[in-house]
């Protein structure tokens, strides 16, 4: 049988990355962000990408230097005010901005990652985030069609990882990143330590490893 080794450097983990494609990176503020991956995508060049992010780091600092690189055409996430940077460009008209509450950015991803091709919920309902959307009426109170969020590429970080990609994740920088490697065509993990096939047990694995398609180990990038 042929061994499965999914261990690359981010160059290599990378070079697929196309312009115009939809990226999720994971994190929250300083928390789970695959930094390395980032400057490695930073590296790669693609334009026109579509950022899928909680936030977007701060101006030229982690996911900001996507910005301050000009490859980014369009953000999708939940908070983007600690970078200024963001907002002027959106202001100026340099990138299209899709704010999406917290809660349901997260369930879109998983719905995504799930199979589910839209759901509804409360939240946004008579709100201007809500406005243009489909809406439908359950028990008196109206709810909001939101569609799943799915993309391209994942960036995610994780604690520890075998060589075929089963990954554990560290407290709360586990966030949104096991959801995001499900819904994306191709995840790529970062991670802080790479241990032999069947080292891990299998009831603390939160990602499959059939959800990444290569592991990257920090410091060896």
């Amino acid at each position: 049988m042929q061994r499965i080794n999914k261990i690359k450097s981010a160059a290599e983990a990378l070079a697929c990355v196309a312009d115009g494609q939809r990226i999720m990176i994971g994190g929250f503020g300083l928390r789970g962000t695959p930094n390395t991956l980032v400057d490695a995508l930073v590296t790669n060049g693609a334009r026109d990408l579509t950022i899928i992010s909680n936030d977007l780091g701060s101006p030229g600092v982690g996911l900001g230097k996507l910005l301050s690189n000009k490859q980014v055409k369009r953000l999708i996430g939940t908070y983007y005010t600690w970078n200024s940077d963001a907002v002027n460009a959106y202001n100026q008209g340099e990138i299209e901005v899709e704010l999406v509450p917290q809660g349901t950015f997260a369930e879109s991803i998983r719905a995504a990652g799930y199979g589910i091709p839209a759901y509804y919920t409360l939240v946004s309902a008579g709100t201007e985030l809500g406005k243009g959307k489909e809406t439908w009426e359950f028990d008196g109170r109206s709810y909001v069609m939101e569609r799943a969020i799915h993309a391209d590429v994942a960036l995610i970080q994780a604690y520890k990882a075998d060589r075929i990609g089963n990954l554990v994740y560290c407290k709360t920088a586990r966030n949104f990143n096991p959801i995001m490697a499900m819904a994306a065509c191709y995840t790529v993990a970062l991670v802080d330590e790479i241990v032999d096939l069947g080292a891990m047990d299998p009831e603390c694995i939160v990602t499959p490893h059939i959800f990444v398609q290569a592991i990257v180990k920090e410091g060896e990038a």
